[in-house]
Formats: C-alpha cells, sequence, structure tokens
C-alpha cells in the first residue's frame, strides 16, 4: 500500500500520524511497554490530544526481537493467530533519559526517548536496521474509511532483501512491490501460491510481520533506502530476527515458526504422473510403468491426477468406477512393483459430488454471512470449499482420506487452497481477510497429520502447492502451473529459491513444464534441472511425460540423472535432515552459502543442492552455460575436471551432463545403490574427497554413521563411529576397503 506522492507529500486522501517522542516507558516480565505521542509535548494543552501509539518491545527467543505497536485497543481480537514457538532465554531491559533498551541474545533495541523519534536494531556494536522519523505510522485513507498501520525500517547500502515467498520474479525484492496474498497466477506474474510476509537481508538480520492476512511491502520502492510494510488493521508487529549470518537467521525465523518434518527417503526418488487432462486408466498406467522398467529407468512414486475421480465429482474420493474398477487391486498391484501411490485432492467440494449435500447438511462447508453456502462455478461447478476452522469439519475431511489410505494410497497432491473467499463467515468466528492466506496452513495441516497418523512418524509428505509461514512444517511444495519454455524453467528456480529462503526446507517443479509440450531438447535440460532438485516430478497438463514420447535421447538423460541422483541419496538425505533439524533448505541460493562474496548476491541461474554441490541448469538448446564459480579450486563431480574462481565461467554441455561442481575441501558420500532411494546409505557407502589441504579433517554423517576423513601427508584415514577399524588411502591408490563385516568403504582422493 502506497502512502505517500513522493518525498514531500501524502496522496490525496491519507492523514498520517507518526509517533515523535517517548512519553512515558515501563519495564515488565523482560518487556518495554512505551507510550508514544503523535505530536511533541510542550505543555499540558499537548496532552489533551491524539492519536497516541501503545509499543510494546517484548522477545520470544535469543536473538529475535519483537515490536508490536497499536493504536485502539479496544478492536475485537480477530484470528487466526501464526502458531509461534517460545523459549527460555534472559533478556534484559533497561531505561534511562536517553534511551530504553531491551536485549535479547546479541540483539538490542535501543529506542530514543527524545526527539527525533528512532528504534534502533543493533548487534555487534553496529545499526543493523533503523526505524527514524515518520517511519511507524497510523495511516488513513479518507475516502474509504481505511486504517492502516506502516512501519519503515532502513535499508544500508549494499543490502539486499530476499523472500517473501515464492516469487517468480528477481530473486533480490529490493525495487519491487509485494502483496503478500495467496492467488493461483501461475508461474509467470508477481502473483504467488506460497506468501510469507518474512525476508531476509545479507546484512544480519531479517523482519517476521506477525499478520497472516494481507500484507502490502514496498522493497527499496515507495521510499527507496526502506522496506515499507502495512496492514489494515489496528495493531501490529513485527520481529527483528538477528543471524549473523543467512543460515542462522533461517535457523532462528524456523525455531519461530517451524522447521520441516523430514520427509520419507521414498519420496526423493523419481515421481511419474498420469498429468492432468489426459485420458488414463489401469492399462495407461501400467504401460508407463512397463516402459519405464523396461528402459532400466528406476521410478518410486506414481501419481494419478485430477480424473482419478469421475469428472463434476472433484472432490468425492472415489475412484472413477468407469475407469478404475478395481482400485484395491490395481493399488495391491503397483505396490508389488515396489511403487508408492500419490492421488490428487483439493479442499473444494462441487456441487454434484455426494459430499455437498453431506458437508452442507453437517455444516462442514464455508458460509456466507447469511448462512447460505458459499459458491462460485470457478474450477468445478458450484463448488463449496471445506470450512477448515471447523474441528469437525477437519474430521470429516480427513476421514473420507483415511478411506483412501485403507485402500493403498499412500500420499496426497494438495493443490489448490488460494481461491478463499472474504465476504463469508468462518465457523470459528475467524477475520476473512486474515483467514484468506491462513487456510492453506490448516488445510495442509489436516492432511499431513492424517499420514501422520496412518502412515507413521517419518512416513507423511504430501505435494503441496499453496502456503502461508509455518507452512514449511508439511512438506514438499511444488512450483505450480509453469509453462514448457527455458523462460518458465528459470523462473520456477527463481521461485524455489526464494521460497527457501522463506524458511521452506524442500521443493520441486513440474519436469518439462505444465502448460504446453516441451521440445525433445528443453525436456532433456529440465530433466536435468528436475534430479537436482530436493523432489523430482514428471507431470504436465495435456500431454503425457514418458520420456520415450520425446525422444529415445530422453530416456538416456532420465536414466543417467535418476541414477546420479539416487547414488547420492547419501549427501542429499542428510542435507534433508539439516533442513528439517536446522531450517536450512535442501537446495539453496548462492547467497545462503557465500554471503560475504558480493558476485553471489543476484546469483539467480545456479544453486548450491545442500552446502557442497553447486549446480547450474543450462536454459538453452545448444548446450552453452554461464555461472559464477566462487573462491578456490572446484571439481566437476562427472568429469572430474577443475574450475578455478572466483570468477564467471562459460561452458558447452551436451545433454547427459550439466555443470554440477563440488566445493573445495568436501568430501561427497556416494551411495551404492541407484535403482532406489530408500536403501541403507551407509552400505557400500563411498566417501569421494575433493581438493583436501593436507591436515585437513572432515567428518561426514550418513544416517546414524559418522566418518570422520583426514589428509596426512598423501594419505587420506578414514575413521566411523561404528565398530570399525581406520583404512587408509595412500596416494595414488583409487580405494580402500573395510574389513568383512564391517561394512564397505571406499576413498577416492578428487
Amino acid at each position: 500500500m502506497k502512502f505517500t506522492d513522493g518525498y514531500w507529500l501524502l496522496r490525496e486522501g491519507v492523514t498520517a500520524a507518526h509517533p515523535v517522542e517517548i512519553l512515558d516507558v515501563t519495564a515488565t516480565d523482560g518487556a518495554l511497554e512505551i507510550h508514544a505521542p503523535t505530536q511533541p509535548i510542550r505543555h499540558r494543552g499537548d496532552l489533551l490530544r491524539g492519536p497516541v501509539l501503545t509499543i510494546s518491545a517484548h522477545t520470544p527467543m535469543p536473538d529475535v526481537i519483537g515490536v508490536t505497536f497499536t493504536h485502539f485497543e479496544g478492536e475485537r481480537p480477530r484470528g487466526p493467530q501464526f502458531e509461534l514457538g517460545k523459549a527460555d532465554l534472559a533478556s534484559q531491559v533497561s531505561y534511562d533519559d536517553e534511551y530504553a533498551i531491551l536485549t535479547s541474545g546479541a540483539l538490542t533495541l535501543r529506542l530514543s526517548r527524545t526527539a527525533p523519534w528512532r528504534l534502533d536494531f543493533r548487534a555487534g556494536g553496529r545499526t543493523l536496521t533503523s526505524s527514524g522519523p515518520k517511519g511507524m505510522g497510523i495511516m488513513r485513507d479518507t475516502a474509504t474509511g481505511a486504517h492502516y498501520l506502516r512501519e519503515q525500517l532502513n535499508l544500508g547500502v549494499g543490502t539486499s532483501v530476499y523472500g517473501l515467498g515464492e516469487r517468480f520474479g528477481p530473486l533480490v525484492k529490493n525495487g519491487q512491490v509485494v502483496d503478500i496474498w495467496n492467488a493461483d497466477g501461475g508461474t509467470a506474474t508477481e502473483q504467488a501460491y506460497k506468501n510469507v510476509p518474512f525476508y531476509l537481508t545479507d546484512a544480519g538480520y531479517g523482519v517476521f510481520v506477525d499478520h497472516p492476512g494481507k500484507v502490502s511491502f514496498e522493497v527499496g520502492s515507495e521510499a527507496v533506502s526502506r522496506v515499507q510494510f502495512s496492514v489494515e488493521s489496528q495493531q501490529l508487529t513485527y520481529y527483528v530476527i538477528h543471524g549473523p549470518t543467512p543460515k542462522d537467521i533461517l535457523r532462528k525465523y524456523t525455531a519461530l515458526t517451524g522447521r520441516p518434518a523430514l520427509p520419507p527417503a521414498w519420496s526423493f526418488g523419481l515421481w511419474l504422473s498420469t498429468s492432468f487432462t489426459t485420458s488414463y486408466d489401469e492399462k495407461t498406467v501400467t504401460s508407463f510403468i512397463e516402459g519405464m522398467r523396461e528402459r532400466e529407468l528406476p521410478l518410486s512414486v506414481f501419481h494419478f491426477d485430477c480424473f482419478w475421480m469421475r469428472e463434476f465429482n472433484w472432490c468425492d474420493f472415489r475412484w472413477d468406477p468407469r475407469v478404475f474398477p478395481d482400485p484395491e487391486g490395481m493399488l495391491g498391484r503397483l505396490h508389488e512393483r515396489g511403487l508408492r501411490v500419490c492421488v490428487w485432492i483439493n479442499p473444494y467440494i462441487a456441487q454434484r459430488s455426494p459430499l455437498f449435500a453431506e458437508g452442507k447438511e453437517l455444516g462442514h462447508l464455508l458460509r456466507r454471512p447469511d448462512g447460505s453456502v458459499w459458491q462460485w462455478d470457478l474450477w468445478q461447478p458450484g463448488m463449496a470449499l471445506v470450512d477448515f476452522t471447523s474441528p469437525a469439519a477437519r474430521d470429516w475431511y480427513a476421514g473420507k482420506l483415511e478411506a483412501l489410505l485403507a485402500q493403498g494410497v499412500d500420499c496426497f497432491k494438495t493443490d489448490f487452497g488460494e481461491r478463499v473467499p472474504v465476504d463469508v463467515a468462518w465457523s470459528d468466528g475467524s477475520d476473512p481477510e486474515r483467514m484468506h492466506n491462513y487456510y492453506t496452513y490448516l488445510y495442509n495441516r489436516t492432511v499431513f497429520e492424517v499420514l501422520r497418523k496412518h502412515r507413521g512418524e517419518g512416513e507423511a509428505v504430501v505435494f503441496a502447492r499453496s502456503a502461508t509461514a509455518g507452512s514449511q512444517k508439511f512438506p514438499v511444495h511444488w512450483g505450480g502451473d509453469c509453462e514448457a519454455t527455458y523462460e518458465s524453467m528459470a523462473e520456477s528456480l527463481r521461485g524455489g529459491l526464494s521460497l527457501g529462503l522463506s524458511g521452506f526446507g524442500f521443493w520441486s517443479h513440474d519436469i518439462g513444464g505444465f502448460e504446453g509440450t516441451p521440445t525433445p531438447a528443453l525436456f532433456k535440460r529440465w530433466l536435468a534441472f528436475g534430479l537436482l532438485s530436493s523432489h523430482s516430478r514428471l507431470h504436465g497438463s495435456s500431454s503425457y511425460r514418458v520420456p520415450w514420447l520425446f525422444d529415445e535421447e530422453s530416456v538416456d538423460v532420465l536414466r543417467h540423472f535418476t541414477r546420479l541422483k539416487l547414488s547420492l541419496m547419501p549427501y542429499l538425505y542428510e542435507a534433508a535432515r539439516t533442513a528439517s533439524a536446522e531450517g536450512v533448505p535442501v537446495m539453496r541460493a548462492m547467497v545462503l552459502e557465500f554471503p560475504d562474496d558480493p558476485g553471489c548476491a543476484h546469483l539467480e541461474r545456479q544453486y548450491m543442492v545442500g552446502a557442497d554441490l553447486l549446480v547450474a541448469p543450462v536454459f538453452d538448446d545448444e548446450g552453452y552455460v554461464t555461472y559464477y564459480c566462487p573462491r578456490g579450486t572446484w571439481t566437476h563431480l562427472l568429469t572430474g575436471r577443475t574450475v578455478t574462481g572466483p570468477g564467471w565461467v562459460r561452458e558447452h554441455h551436451d545433454f547427459l551432463s550439466v555443470p554440477l561442481l563440488v566445493r573445495p575441501g568436501a568430501v561427497i558420500p556416494v551411495g551404492a545403490v541407484s535403482d532406489r532411494p530408500d536403501y541403507d546409505h551407509t552400505d557400500g557407502v563411498t566417501l569421494r574427497a575433493f581438493g583436501l589441504d593436507r591436515g585437513a579433517q572432515v567428518t561426514v554423517p550418513v544416517g546414524d554413521t559418522t566418518f570422520t576423513v583426514v589428509r596426512e601427508g598423501d594419505t587420506l584415514r578414514a575413521s566411523c563411529s561404528a565398530p570399525a577399524a581406520p583404512w587408509n588411502l595412500a596416494a595414488g591408490e583409487r580405494t580402500a576397503h573395510a574389513p568383512a563385516g564391517t561394512g564397505f568403504l571406499s576413498l577416492e582422493l578428487g
């Protein structure tokens, strides 16, 4: 929301009131309570006029400080609220004639008690960001009567801003206007399926705005040296989170809003879909699976998209009997082939579905203020929306899914959840504006919890499109409707990296693009990118995505990169454990690993998988790619060729290759299995060492085992936490093997 007309003026019809000084301050239970008038208090007559802002400075955990400012406290409390964590800490508060100070860990909030108005967030002896004069304010639109609270936080010179959800424009958000409002806008617009009111900077801090509804951000745009955010409300809370590194900021942000669950290992294998509007039955499905087997293409999950249910019945959660007369038998036959099964669902109930009348009678469907069921014809004729604010409605919906799990379904693609109306009355009294974004949290939590209940801890996984803050707890998320073009492939990557910088650990996308049919060249380039992503799915809209329909080389490319990914599972699954334990994503923007390298600040066509593998997808038929190599001598994992940075590199790659470089000094555990992801990752593991300096020691966790690799002169020595003797690798040797009965270990000196 923009309020100003240039530097000097407000927009027509806008009035503003800003705090100018602290009238009084009180320390209570590790917090500061402040009253701040919006005009100078020169004599008692000035005490008779408002408005006055009530400001609370508080802290839920170390290195995190919240600021809540309120105009009218009589506003009815409005739900929902984000579910935020807390931790024990010893915060410190103090105040004197000059400052009021709150300290949490290494982060301090310092408020000036005298004019001009100023809030400084400080750490390490420097100011991270500030709210200065006319930053915090009460903004009114006299034409509409709307009442907004606004804050502006200073942007230091050279500071880059990231995050705000899965956004498909430039990775660095400086200069952009971002509205936190979930929408089904595809990957080619400024709209987003996954809006998160959190931004991360490379200047030692991040900011989370604790408002589940619409938050308007102007990132270095309306005021070019500030990040502005505003909500239409009488109260606004935001948290400043100190790192100091971007990884540290994500660790603390996800400690506040929730860490991702660890997906099962099988979910990291290849997923194959029926595609959306294509015609299919069990014969079609079997032909795809047999085609994959005959061509030695490892497959882990088969997904049934919308038309597993009868047309106009979405959702009734019943297999269309015309094409699937024996669903239990079919699911059993798929399981016998070693496959997991996913089916498409959404939270909408079409009028033709038998569940519409049932849900209406039971009161489980969202209603308008007059008590009638909310309906429209967009997507499904006469569709209604399940009211997930009702515990009874959640149980009802979960019960329908339990029947599918009993049949043999293993997981769900939780599509939609963005088109949530505001002219409605939620059963728990939630505010419609605040529920619009939050709805997806309740939807995906309901589905994830029923999976965890029936499949067990560590076995639950969804394939979700919509999200908000906290939704990272229910992985996996995919990028949504992209086109079959290189441009859309690139925008999808930008969206995934942006989502990772917003606290989400796991992400996927439709290999080859959703809308349209990719050319064979594009499909093969996208295969390499897709198989070097957290999760990998072949899916389209009106055309199938089995590789032999493109050309025979596509079969070879899919086989090559699928087997590569599966062999890297000892490494990838440890990156997944890190994402779950710490909130640091599997797929990482370069700035996350190299925050001190200015060359990495704007990189959005390459990324890190875990801490040690650099991937630069090829966005070109001919195979030319330019990427940035950070400092040191990096090694191409596939060829052993080295590249020395820092600097830009231009290379040519055929379809069986892609820039996949190993960080200097890394040890990559490589599995002995390349036909499935869910194997014992320690059995037969190879430890490949790259560019270890003499005397270097590297710890490599693989499952419950920890390997320690030391370079002693021209010898590598490895030991592990399991009962086994150490192994030596002399210079020139290719491998060293563990004694019988202790597992198999191989070292390679890269």
